[in-house]
């Protein structure tokens, strides 16, 4: 029986033991602009702060931007996420005016760390690590939460009062102006951007693939009025137990994306794609919001480059992977696009080469997937001419 993307990594991260951070029901600290929504009892949603009893600058537990330039280990990424205790009350989504919801507007449109003071239920548990995104430490119901003066990033707060700009608008704009993604992200999440009467909580999960496929499809729009690339381009990148290969086609707009891993739990080697036409796609991804945040990071560069062409990517995660988020594709990828790249004339050149760097042998990304298939063979080439059998 065949498994979903989802089931394969709910069952591992099952598996794997994290240390919360031990505090009490009353805690000091500094929260870093960061801040959670649950999609659970939507359209009420347990929202709350992400706090830290560490005193001083603690911005750089939720800024992953910064964690693959700074070479930060998986264990320092999950240290960080472990020591960060959410706070969390049930409201509900239209509920702006809340005074709990302002401070949190507040933190998410901050600059720098705040300090804070909150007071519990009872005293923080358990942590969250599960396949779709980033783990944190021990959480609880906050009865009494404070905050220390906010300074707004500038950016952010002119999108915040701006109340006649749509959401599309908004989140390219602060794009456009280098608001670090997460930053968008947790503004829009906390529903300080967009119209004024369409302005909502918004679970993280959600707000995370609603600003990547909206910068995606904003991207795309200007894109397919470029030329198209007159060669293959192969680009790399690998990090926290991933590997990718990126491929852009001298063709029109087209994307497959596959992920392979690789014996994670015992000896499985599972591959699993997705892929959209020149037409786009219409229902959601298969495999979830990594589609989504590999397909913007690449049409960003292309729309940087002035080109258009078609994407292939292949991720590999091998043994000690995971799951930390969508960043870790997002920021992987987009580190990926500032390095060399290969050119090649073949698309069969591109897919020997890539051979040689990934584990998991070329035709069975073929096999697994639709596009690269289709593009072998309206060659009329046959795989058996290019790959061994694996």
């Amino acid at each position: 029986m065949k498994t979903t993307k989802n089931a394969y990594l709910a069952k591992l991260t099952e598996q794997i033991q994290m240390k919360s951070v031990n505090v009490g029901k009353n805690l000091e600290g500094t929260t870093p602009p960061s801040v959670f929504i649950g999609r659970w009892s939507y359209p009420k949603v347990y929202a709350g702060p992400m706090m830290s009893s560490q005193m001083g600058d603690t911005y750089i537990m939720d800024s992953p931007e910064s964690w693959i330039g700074q070479n930060k280990t998986q264990d320092e990424i999950i240290n960080y996420r472990m020591n960060l205790v959410r706070g969390k009350q049930l409201i509900k989504i239209d509920d702006l005016e809340n005074p709990f919801v302002e401070k949190l507007q507040d933190i998410s449109l901050a600059s720098k760390s705040i300090d804070s003071e909150a007071t519990f239920g009872r005293r923080p548990t358990g942590s969250m690590l599960t396949e779709d995104s980033m783990p944190h430490g021990p959480s609880a119901v906050i009865e009494k939460f404070d905050i220390d003066a906010v300074r707004w990033d500038k950016q952010l707060e002119k999108t915040f009062y701006d109340t006649d700009l749509k959401a599309v608008d908004a989140v390219v704009n602060l794009h456009n102006k280098e608001v670090p993604f997460s930053a968008m992200q947790k503004a829009f999440s906390v529903g300080a951007i967009g119209t004024k009467n369409k302005r909502r909580l918004v679970p993280t999960r959600w707000s995370i693939t609603a600003c990547d496929s909206t910068l995606a499809d904003e991207f795309l729009k200007e894109v397919r009025k470029f030329e198209r690339l007159d060669t293959y381009r192969v680009f790399e990148f690998g990090a926290l137990n991933n590997y990718y290969i990126i491929i852009l086609t001298p063709t029109e707009w087209q994307y497959e994306w596959y992920e392979a891993f690789i014996k994670l739990m015992k000896n499985e080697e599972l591959i699993f794609s997705d892929y959209e036409t020149n037409g786009g796609k219409k229902e959601y991804s298969r495999v979830g919001g990594c589609y989504y945040t590999a397909k913007m990071a690449v049409l960003d560069y292309l729309l940087k480059i002035k080109k258009q062409s078609g994407l292939i990517i292949l991720r590999e995660a091998y043994d000690g992977y995971v799951p930390l988020g969508v960043f870790n594709v997002r920021e992987n990828i987009k580190e990926a696009m500032l390095r060399p790249y290969l050119e090649f004339e073949t698309l069969e050149d591109c897919l020997k080469y890539s051979g040689t760097k990934l584990r998991i042998p070329i035709n069975r990304y073929v096999k697994q997937g639709t596009l690269l298939n289709e593009m072998l063979h309206t060659k009329q080439t046959t795989l058996d001419m290019y790959f061994k059998s694996g």
